[in-house]
């Protein structure tokens, strides 16, 4: 089942899944920095396209359309931890990761490519064989100068460690809703996320009070 969704600035949907991801409890506020950054920049140019990793967020589809943006939604958390992409381990190895199966059913792009993608926490939850092709994958799939928001956790384990999707709103902050009880399999520090994103050309830091924070990288 492909998640692949693409979401145009005048309403018209193309869906290629079948079961939406199912989204629970109330939606929290969080200030974020980075978001407000990036909303600066969204508002300053024209018919971009956004690649919104995450559950589809019919908030997020109307706030960035009604900016005269294209939005396309890419669910990848849930379709990796879903099981099913595992392929046997050689002697004495761990199992892999069917990543020509998971990229064609999930994040075919066609030969599009972004403007700006909103990665929030994805790389926090994903299996470890997909952190590095998927990271790849995007930095081939944005334009020069192409923009990622990406969120990260300080604490592997504890209070709001849960995987959340997040909405956008007109201001500085963004709406926490709790989609399903993964757990957070790897906390990054700045030198890790540097490392990580080596092919990019420059990564732009905010501090948070609460045990996220947030980095904008451009290609």
């Amino acid at each position: 089942m492909s998640v692949l969704r693409s979401l145009f600035s005048r309403g018209q949907t193309e869906e290629q899944g079948q079961k939406p991801t199912l989204l629970s409890g109330p939606r929290m506020p969080r200030h974020s920095s980075g978001w407000s950054a990036l909303q600066q920049h969204l508002k300053a140019e024209s018919s971009l396209r956004v690649l919104d990793i995450g559950p589809t967020s019919p908030s997020n589809i109307n706030h960035l359309t009604s900016m005269g943006h294209s939005v396309w939604m890419a669910d990848v958390v849930h379709e990796a931890l879903k099981g099913g992409w595992e392929t046997p381990a050689e002697e004495g190895g761990e199992p892999g990761f069917d990543l020509d199966g998971f990229f064609e059913q999930n994040l075919n792009f066609s030969g599009r490519e972004f403007d700006v993608v909103l990665l929030w926490t994805t790389l926090d939850y994903v299996p470890d064989g997909l952190i590095a092709p998927l990271i790849e994958r995007l930095h081939r799939s944005l334009v020069a100068g192409g923009r990622v928001l990406a969120l990260f956790h300080t604490k592997p384990s504890g209070p709001e460690t849960a995987f959340c999707r997040y909405h956008l709103t007109e201001g500085d902050t963004i709406e926490m809703q709790e989609s399903a009880p993964f757990p957070v399999r790897r906390v990054y520090t700045n030198r890790n996320i540097e490392k990580l994103f080596t092919a990019f050309s420059n990564y732009r830091f905010f501090l948070a009070k609460d045990n996220l924070y947030e980095v904008i990288i451009t290609r």
